[in-house]
């Protein structure tokens, strides 16, 4: 039984980057499709494709190098995370991105504060 779908997406991603995939496959939801579109819309990723029960994301590389060095679940279902909207923390010192779950839909960190909206923050990527 899987208890932290995200986390999941997360590591499929990480270990693909690691072996240098061209693409990988993740279980479909509509919070994995949100997280997977911001990715794309971040440049992270090349491409985003929803089929029937799957998600398939190609990986962006750059120069031979993964353009994600890293990925981070920070609120977990034993120990949420939640932030205001003046407490939405840089990652990276501004090069790399939080993604929120708000009352907004899921955002980055950038749009919620420019929409001045706090919530669970889900994870961090750089």
């Amino acid at each position: 039984m899987l208890t932290d779908p995200i986390a999941d997406m997360l590591t499929r991603i990480r270990n693909a980057h690691m072996a240098l995939h061209k693409e990988v496959s993740v279980p479909r939801s509509r919070m994995k499709e949100a997280l997977a579109a911001i990715l794309k819309q971040e440049g992270y990723v090349e491409d985003v494709v929803v089929a029937d029960g799957a998600i398939s994301i190609t990986l962006r590389y750059q120069k031979g190098k993964p353009v994600i060095s890293g990925l981070k679940r920070v609120s977990t279902p034993g120990r949420r995370m939640y932030v205001n909207a003046r407490k939405i923390p840089k990652v990276q010192n501004g090069l790399g991105i939080c993604i929120l779950s708000t009352s907004s839909g899921v955002l980055d960190g950038m749009t919620a504060h420019e929409k001045k909206v706090g919530g669970e923050l889900l994870c961090e990527i750089w």
